[in-house]
């Protein structure tokens, strides 16, 4: 069998398929692929059976992650039926998935079960891979970032890595508990690059709309903000009742990731509603959710990617999770993006409209034969302003 790739491009969900039946993309023996995983343009990783709690984050560089692991863990423990693990405390899982990358531009693999026959991949570019935490991940203020061997970066896997994959979990707010299987950042991987620049996202906003108003029509095209990414705004108005955001609480409850639309939000989050002035007053170091001004809609051929506005002032972090795939937003009008935000060091002052993120598009190397509002549910299809699926409506 062959899979042959010329179109520069993120993979879509059919060709990430064939990807883990050649052994691209393995996993452990003991915890076969779910259907879950797969996404239209990403694969959903799963956290592993221990967890080590360590001195500081890091990137090992010049050796393995196991090896930085043997010199800050405090200590280890299983998670397969279930841990605590706490707030402002560095943990390093290593994950069930891991890789092996082609080296080169064609590289045949033997397939898995059994089978005896053969998978060659052939591209035209190299083949590497991007990591990005779930949207659940942020808007619960878990900090993420994965690491692998030898690294000199976060998320960013080089072409030809073959080896383990392991993700630096950091709660922020909330005390939380998770167990193996469970899926906190997932994995796109990209064939060459194929970021659009900012005349061809004109281009495709133009044929299919991407970015709505309030109103829910297309905003005019000489109404984009574009410089190296489709800039978008925060929403301090809010809606009939007046609601813009949240703020987390200060408690020390648990949050168990297994269960869904369990706890009641106002024990979690202090409701923020709008004032007449049209701003507010950041306080350092808390963590707040709002939502985006204009709504977003991805076209099937596309796959999209927050990146945080810079200041260069280094005060605000925007966001935590970025991935979205194609068909987010499908519904007609498109939906809002929610934003997870923290100001660092001081008080920090935010403006209805005021802009706070750019949104990047990469092509699809072929349209995914699945995706969101054609064949993938999502809690967050749609959405207005909203917190994680464990809580309550």
């Amino acid at each position: 069998m062959i899979l042959t790739v010329r179109k520069k491009g993120i993979f879509p969900v059919q060709q990430l398929r064939k990807l883990v039946s050649c052994g691209v993309i393995q996993t452990d023996a003991a915890y076969p692929f779910e259907e879950e995983q797969f996404q239209p343009n990403s694969i959903d990783l799963r956290l592993g059976r221990v967890a080590y709690r360590v001195r500081c984050g890091f990137l090992p560089e010049n050796e393995t992650v196991e090896a930085k692991i043997n010199k800050l863990c405090q200590h280890e423990f299983s998670i397969e039926n279930g841990s605590v693990l706490e707030p402002n405390c560095t943990y390093i899982i290593p994950l069930l998935e891991h890789l092996n990358l082609p080296e080169s531009t064609s590289q045949t693999y033997s397939l898995s079960g059994g089978s005896g026959g053969t998978f060659t991949l052939e591209t035209e570019n190299r083949v590497s891979a991007r990591t990005n935490p779930k949207s659940t991940t942020g808007r619960l203020d878990i900090f993420t970032r994965l690491v692998t061997d030898y690294s000199r970066r976060f998320e960013e896997i080089a072409p030809g890595y073959s080896g383990p994959l392991y993700l630096e979990v950091v709660p922020k707010s909330f005390p939380i508990r998770l167990q193996t299987g469970q899926k906190l950042n997932q994995l796109r991987l990209r064939h060459g690059s194929s970021r659009l620049s900012d005349d061809e996202v004109m281009q495709a906003h133009t044929l299919t709309p991407i970015l709505f108003g309030e109103d829910g029509k297309p905003i005019p095209d000489a109404q984009l903000k574009l410089d190296n990414g489709l800039f978008m705004s925060v929403d301090l108005k809010g809606g009939t009742d007046g609601l813009i955001g949240y703020r987390a609480r200060k408690n020390r409850a648990v949050i168990d990731l297994s269960k869904i639309g369990h706890y009641d939000p106002f024990s979690f989050w202090e409701p923020i509603y709008a004032n007449r002035e049209d701003f507010i007053i950041l306080e350092p170091e808390a963590f707040y959710i709002f939502a985006s001004k204009e709504r977003c809609r991805i076209p099937d051929h596309l796959a999209g990617e927050m990146v945080p506005y810079d200041t260069g002032s280094g005060e605000l972090r925007t966001h935590y999770a970025g991935f979205f795939d194609s068909g987010f937003g499908a519904n007609p009008g498109g939906a809002r993006a929610v934003l997870e935000v923290r100001s660092h060091d001081v008080p920090f002052l935010v403006e209805d409209g005021q802009t706070f993120f750019s949104m990047v598009f990469e092509a699809n190397t072929a349209l995914p034969e699945t995706s969101y509002g054609s064949g993938v549910v999502s809690n967050y299809q749609g959405q207005n302003l909203k917190l994680s699926k464990h809580f309550k409506p």
